[in-house]
This record gives C-alpha cells, sequence and structure tokens, in this order.
C-alpha cells in the first residue's frame, strides 16, 4: 500500500518493521522541505517581503492542518513544539506544576513511556504531587475499573498514552476523559503511537492535552504538535522566552507575551519542519487514517497467527489491538535475536523501549518488538518468519 511513495524501500532490500521507533518517509517530504529552503528560505513571522509572507502562509496552513486532523476546535489550541517530550514537558512543567500542590495525586501507569514518566518524578521531587500507578490486567491492559479504583478524592491529573509502545494496547480515552471530568480531573494523552495510526478526534474524546510527534506519523524529526483546550493553555506558562512570543518589554522588567499559541513557540521554529509535515497531514490525509488503521490490524493479526508457528515463542501482548507486537524466543536474548534478524535486512527493536518500570509487571525486562505501518505488507511478515524458524537459529546467534 503506497509502496511506491517511499525511496528507501524501492532501493533497500530491507524489511522495516520499526515504525515505533521512527516511520520511513515519503518522497513528498523531502520535495517540500527541499523547495523550502532553495526556493523561499525566509523567516517565519519576521519580514513583510513576498516570500517571508509566503513562509507565514505556509506555516500556519501546515498549523491549521494538524487542527483539522485532530479536529481540534481552534487554531490557537495548536502548538508546534521539538516532539512529543518537549510537548509533555511543556504540558507538565508549563500547567501542571502551576496547577497542582504537595500531595495531590497523578494517575499513570507502568507500561507509560519515559516522557511520560521522568517529569512527573521531576514534579514530584519539586513540589511534592504523589505519583499513583493504574494497575494493569493479567494482559497489561488498562480498565475503567481499574481506573475508578485508582481515583481518590486528591486526584488531579490523569497522564496516559492513547496506545502504549511496547504492550500496544489502545486505551479506552474516552470513557477515562467522561468519568475523570466528573471529578475535576485534567487528562493528559500521550498520542505519540496513536495520531499517526489512527482517527483522533480530541473533541470527541475529549481530550484535555495531547502530545504527538511527526517523525512516527512520516513527518520530519525534531517537530511535534502540543494540543491544548484553550481554557487550559491560556493557564499554561511558557518554558522558553525569546524572539516572536513577545509583544513588548521594557528596561525594568515589564513585559506582555503575544497570546495562545504564539507565546509557546520563541526564537526560530522548525519552519522546513512545519511545512514539511504539512504535506504528510495532506498525504495521510488523502490515504484515509481509517484504511491505515485497518491495514495495521490485519498485519498484526496475521503476524501474530504465524509468529505462533514459531517453537518457542513468546508473545506478550496477544490481547492488543494495535500494529505493535513484543515477543521472545526462549534462550535467545532480545538484541541477540535483533542483531541475528538484521543480517538478513529485518529491522526491529530490541530492549526495554523507554518503558523502564514496565519489566515488572512483564515479568522480563527486554523484548523483540515488531511494529507495522500501512506500507508493510504480508509477504515481509512471511520472510521474517522463515528466518526464524531457522532450527540452527541459537547455533548461528552463538
Amino acid at each position: 500500500m503506497n509502496r511506491e511513495d517511499f525511496a528507501m524501500l524501492e532501493k533497500n532490500d530491507i524489511i522495516y518493521f520499526d515504525n515505533g521507533a521512527t516511520t520511513l518517509k515519503p518522497r513528498v517530504l523531502g520535495e517540500t522541505i527541499s523547495d523550502y529552503y532553495n526556493h523561499y528560505s525566509a523567516n517565519a513571522h519576521r519580514g513583510d517581503y513576498d516570500i517571508s509572507l509566503k513562509v507565514d502562509a505556509m506555516y500556519e496552513n501546515a498549523r491549521e492542518l494538524v487542527k483539522d486532523f485532530i479536529n481540534a476546535e481552534k487554531t490557537k489550541e495548536i502548538s508546534f513544539t521539538a516532539g512529543s517530550t518537549d510537548s509533555l514537558n511543556r504540558i507538565i512543567f508549563g500547567y501542571c506544576k502551576q496547577y497542582l500542590q504537595k500531595g495531590d495525586e497523578v494517575l499513570i501507569t507502568k507500561s507509560e513511556h519515559a516522557s511520560n514518566v521522568l517529569p512527573w518524578f521531576e514534579l514530584a521531587t519539586q513540589i511534592g504531587i504523589v505519583i499513583k500507578y493504574i494497575p494493569l490486567t493479567e494482559g497489561l491492559q488498562v480498565t475503567m475499573e481499574n481506573v475508578k479504583q485508582s481515583i481518590t478524592e486528591k486526584t488531579k491529573v490523569i497522564s496516559l498514552a492513547h496506545i502504549t509502545n511496547v504492550v500496544g494496547d489502545i486505551r479506552p480515552i474516552k470513557e477515562i476523559t467522561k468519568y475523570a471530568h466528573e471529578k475535576d480531573i485534567v487528562v493528559i494523552v500521550d498520542g505519540a503511537q496513536s495520531v499517526p495510526h489512527m482517527p483522533v478526534d480530541v473533541q470527541d474524546l475529549d481530550i484535555d492535552f495531547l502530545a504527538f510527534s511527526a517523525h512516527k506519523m512520516c513527518g520530519p524529526t525534531g517537530l511535534g504538535v502540543l494540543y491544548g483546550k484553550e481554557k487550559w493553555l491560556e493557564q499554561t506558562v511558557p518554558l522558553f522566552f525569546g524572539g516572536g512570543m513577545n509583544a513588548s518589554f521594557e528596561p525594568e522588567g515589564t513585559r506582555v507575551y503575544h497570546d495562545i499559541p504564539t507565546r509557546f513557540e520563541a526564537g526560530t521554529p522548525n519552519i522546513a519542519g512545519v511545512i514539511g509535515f504539512g504535506s504528510i497531514i495532506s498525504y495521510l490525509d488523502k490515504i484515509g487514517m481509517p484504511l491505515i488503521h485497518q491495514k495495521e490490524l490485519e498485519l498484526c493479526k496475521y503476524a501474530k497467527e504465524k509468529l505462533k508457528e514459531i517453537e518457542n515463542i513468546k508473545i506478550y501482548n496477544e490481547e492488543s489491538t494495535s500494529g505493535i507486537i513484543a515477543f521472545n524466543i526462549e534462550g535467545i536474548f532480545s538484541q541477540d535475536l535483533a542483531v541475528y534478524l538484521n543480517k538478513y535486512n529485518i529491522c526491529v527493536r530490541a530492549g526495554n523501549h523507554c518503558a523502564k518500570i514496565l519489566k515488572g509487571e512483564m515479568g522480563i525486562k527486554n523484548t523483540c518488538r515488531m511494529s507495522f505501518y500501512f506500507y508493510n505488507t504480508k509477504e515481509e511478515i512471511d520472510k521474517v518468519i522463515d528466518v526464524l524458524k531457522n532450527p540452527h537459529i541459537k547455533e548461528e546467534i552463538i
């Protein structure tokens, strides 16, 4: 599906199953970025001449495209950042640090990515919030029952990945936000693994804050999105200060900052990345996110069925309904298996996948992970299965 759009698939004999880490990039991204650098490479929101005004239009058009892509109510609710990690830090230290007080409770899970764990640890050290973990089921999933049982009168924030990057479980975000909002609890969603792979409607889900990255959805690296409801963004403090985000400042220290989202975009932004990302949003829209999600589910179901044919294999997330599979083969260290697969130009991820506190829930520290995207095929899965069925695989790895 659309494989012809990707030069890496055309010129490299690779099977790329590490889409949870980053995706391949279609030609349109490089072409759009090259066009900016070669033909109208001015700064954004700085000039009164034609090429600068074109940059402004292209940059803000990308913001509009993102707004429509996640169905935000207003364009001002979209800020460009350096990535999901940057977005989550801006939410946690720009909003939650002002909102939370000592003793307030924040609910996360042990299957969260480091970017949705470490900032909370830091905030706990700084202001004394209490971090609590929503229990996971035996299948490593989040249920509404466990969410409800975890909430107390002190719970002020629930911060969860929509889809986790190891287990690949899709959380019931809509049900969580409905219940949380009845108790005046703010819901923050890490959308790094969901926005690229399925339709995400922030108004329908009633999300308060959402973070996601461009590079995990065919876009450029070093670029992310911070979505927030206008009422919360107005209460969010910028973490970076400088050119572009201020209306005025005086020698005695008085200063006036621009309205949202401009106040969150100090300095020269990643202009080429933002404009390139705009072309990617249009590209994904043309394919259709429902179709992308359907294709991934088909691939994942097929891969799980084929993997079960392999002797001594352990699949850790059989119940998940996304394009992520975590597995090991008994007696083979995960990274050794990944290196072995690399001999056949097969790219998978191995390790703890930046989810270091999940090991207690999974009973193991490291796994191999296959993560699919719309350009992958069942034929590629078959080739991986053939390699893994090698009866001498352990001897060759050793």
